[in-house]
């Protein structure tokens, strides 16, 4: 039987393809959550893509145009402590998306999205430490099976926090998701208030590297993620 998804609109990244992390967790939802995720070209919106399964892992495709292949991957990184939730709302406060975004719809990080529709995480730079910090909350309105939310939202509220971690000295040029591998530690509860983080991981020439994670107030380890970045010229 032949296997296929759609990237709805709804799920934008830039304005005309998908959001990359949530793309990449439809993805990791084929190979069972945790995966390791290389997005080749732009995830177009509305159409049919088909997925073919290889020995390694699966690949997907836009007529003979290959968007992504990902493989079964467990990820092992080591994860910051996460600032309380009173101290994430306000590094938020001092999210630079809000004065200067190249994508302002997208469904994660997006300021022209409504309460509902997209996710609305706003990272903004915690005081002392190298990291990004913002809340995150599981809306009713998102895509959830059993009360829980679906891997590809879960990979999406570990998308974006990453591309904010590096967002310093690249003011005028953005960034595009490149690969992204991710651990899905605990299920997040539909309505369950989040705290959503990044931090830097280096850089090679135009690919810069970052590391996320998704904690519950509660301080539940809800997932973490290791991510490529590709500067666009």
């Amino acid at each position: 039987m032949s296997e296929s998804f759609v990237v709805d609109p709804r799920f934008r990244g830039p304005a005309d393809s998908g959001n990359g992390g949530y793309t990449a967790g439809l993805v990791a939802a084929l190979l069972g959550g945790d995966a390791e995720v290389t997005l080749r070209r732009p995830p177009p919106l509305g159409r049919t893509l088909a997925v073919t399964r290889t020995c390694e892992g699966v690949q997907v495709h836009d007529g003979p145009h290959l968007v992504a292949e990902g493989v079964a991957l467990r990820l092992e990184i080591v994860v910051p402590d996460p600032p309380t939730a009173e101290e994430a709302a306000r590094a938020a406060e001092g999210y630079v998306g809000f004065t200067r975004h190249f994508f302002p719809e997208c469904f994660v990080c997006g300021p022209e999205r409504e309460p509902g529709d997209g996710l609305r995480v706003f990272p903004g730079w915690v005081p002392g430490r190298e990291l990004v910090a913002c809340p995150g909350r599981a809306h009713p309105s998102l895509p959830s099976a059993g009360g829980f939310l679906t891997t590809e939202i879960a990979w999406s509220f570990l998308d974006c926090p990453g591309a904010w971690a590096m967002d310093r000295g690249q003011e005028d040029r953005p960034v595009v998701l490149g690969r992204m591998a991710a651990r899905l530690r605990a299920p997040i509860p539909v309505g369950a208030e989040l705290v959503c983080l990044g931090w830097p991981l280096g850089r090679e020439g135009r690919k810069l590297f970052s590391g996320t994670a998704t904690f519950g107030v509660d301080g539940t380890l809800h997932g973490y993620g290791r991510q490529t970045w590709i500067l666009l010229a």
